[in-house]
């Protein structure tokens, strides 16, 4: 809960402590209903899903009977609690199955500017926290920067880091990172990509590429294709990960900067309009910054 609250806390107090002061009251009138739709869609959660929410809070105040403003808050964060609550496991790192064959590989894209690398890196300190092997694929291999913070960051939380030259074929780093991995029993690879803008065909093109080589010797691979959103992005974000997920199939969303943004609505929006699941929540920028995401505790932290 320390680590929701202190990611969110922008979000917290600014708009969530005025939805809380909505409820304040004795009876719930209609003009509450428009100042409740106005606070979710200026708070990143979009038209579409706000009009959703509300009709859904409405429906049950009716059916239940209920008059008082508190009954119907209570009402209100169940909603979004079951809105938030995908059909997947995201309380803990999705785990390596060490009976295969292979490593459990993870594909992380993600446009420039996200924190796609250190997130990388945050999941790399996790699973040695777990007390498991890591490997980081340097793919993104368009900038020299890349590669060098990669290697820096892997230094950091005892990952090894597989690279090539700057404009090598990213292809190429994601094999032999997987040929690696393989000869040295290691049990998760984590694969840096170049940061895509979402509308460039040919640069989707190269991560289905990228997808293919990993996949050539476990068809099961990549086990996770995962999307670091930045969470200050907003609405923007979601038409980014409608791409990314064409392109590679996205399994999960790691939201970078939430402790950045007021308007940390975009949750909601990214689980009811994209399906995708939210795993994990950046809070900061050291590797320990981050938390794997739980609807309730979320919706309890930002309104604790």
């Amino acid at each position: 809960m320390q680590m929701f609250q202190k990611g969110i806390k922008r979000s917290r107090e600014s708009w969530f402590k005025k939805v809380v002061h909505l409820f304040d009251r004795t009876t719930v009138e209609e003009a509450l209903w428009d100042e409740l739709e106005e606070l979710l869609i200026t708070a990143d959660v979009g038209v579409s899903t706000t009009t959703k929410l509300v009709a859904r809070v409405r429906e049950r105040a009716s059916k239940e009977g209920l008059k008082d403003g508190h009954q119907i808050y209570s009402v209100l964060k169940e909603e979004m609690v079951a809105m938030l609550k995908l059909d997947v496991t995201g309380d803990e790192t999705p785990g390596p199955d060490l009976a295969s064959a292979g490593p459990h590989v993870i594909l992380v894209v993600g446009v420039n500017g996200t924190g796609k690398t250190l997130s990388i890196a945050k999941l790399a300190y996790r699973y040695k926290q777990q007390r498991k092997s890591v490997i980081l694929a340097a793919a993104d291999t368009f900038r020299a920067a890349a590669i060098d913070q990669l290697k820096i960051l892997g230094k950091r939380v005892g990952a090894e880091v597989i690279c090539h030259q700057p404009g090598a074929d990213p292809g190429a780093v994601v094999f032999d990172s997987l040929e690696a991995a393989r000869s040295r029993h290691t049990d998760v690879v984590i694969i840096d990509t170049a940061g895509r803008i979402h509308t460039k065909f040919n640069l989707m093109e190269e991560l289905k590429k990228i997808k293919r080589v990993v996949s050539r010797n476990d068809p099961r691979a990549p086990h996770e294709v995962l999307l670091v959103m930045d969470a200050t992005t907003g609405q923007n974000g979601l038409t980014q990960a409608r791409y990314f997920t064409e392109a590679v199939n996205v399994t999960g969303v790691f939201l970078s900067k939430l402790d950045g943004t007021a308007k940390g609505g975009i949750v909601l929006a990214i689980c009811d309009e994209l399906k995708i699941p939210i795993l994990f929540i950046g809070t900061g920028e050291t590797v320990d910054d981050f938390a794997p995401f739980d609807a309730r505790t979320f919706i309890e932290a930002l309104s604790s």
